[in-house]
């Protein structure tokens, strides 16, 4: 099996049911359309693996409903916060603290230990070929995570890269993938790979809320292509 082939196996499939074996704070008989678990890897190495933490679907939305009487008032858009090196911030402005990790020996990728984490793997910044691949999660202990929102990005979203460096690197969304687990073995090599040009590519978990240890039945892939 090859190492990209394998991470799909071992570090997308695992990683998901990892988060999803401890007890769960409410019954997920539903899950809410656009909300997604993250990317799950089981720890790689030789030290002893944490905890196993719960994953859940964030409650729905509440939407107040504005009374009609009500006097319109427009606000200004705040302007975005500034980007601190080591950090991913997507279109809509979540953002995370990168994390670069290496597979470990069953080709594995170890989870993000915090929810504003967000695990990297692959090709460099500064490569010309090859993906970086970003893991995080969709929601924890039932907060929202940073990579929710890849259920509801669109083509053209600018993702923002800063190094530890300090230097910036801009993307767009080039692609949106909902797969079922099992199918992303057999595209690991298409997504993951180290040829080919440079992108990123940022992984998560949703969908139909299945339990047990598969816990959310698809991943949603995302790539965006160098600015």
């Amino acid at each position: 099996m090859s190492v990209r082939r394998g991470f799909a196996l071992g570090a997308v499939t695992v990683l998901c049911a990892d988060l999803v074996a401890a007890v769960l704070i409410w019954p997920p008989t539903t899950v809410v359309t656009g909300t997604a678990q993250a990317v799950s890897v089981s720890v790689a190495g030789g030290a002893p693996a944490a905890p196993a933490q719960q994953e859940v679907p964030p409650p729905p939305e509440i939407v107040p409903t504005t009374p009609t009487a009500a006097p319109t008032v427009s606000k200004q858009p705040e302007a975005p916060k500034p980007q601190g090196p080591g950090t991913i911030r997507l279109p809509a402005g979540g953002g995370a603290k990168l994390i670069r990790k290496q597979l470990g020996p069953g080709a594995e990728l170890p989870v993000p230990e915090n929810l504003g984490e967000v695990t990297w793997w692959g090709a460099e910044l500064s490569s010309a070929t090859g993906a970086s691949v970003f893991a995080g999660h969709v929601n924890w202990k039932g907060a929202t995570g940073p990579f929710a929102e890849l259920w509801t990005e669109r083509i053209g979203g600018t993702v923002t890269v800063v190094d530890k460096a300090g230097k910036s690197w801009q993307y767009k969304v080039s692609q949106l993938i909902t797969l079922k687990k099992n199918e992303l073995p057999q595209r690991a090599d298409e997504l993951f790979g180290q040829s080919g040009p440079h992108r990123i590519v940022l992984v998560t978990c949703g969908g139909r809320w299945v339990g047990g240890e598969t816990g959310y039945a698809e991943n949603r892939v995302v790539i965006a292509d160098p600015a």
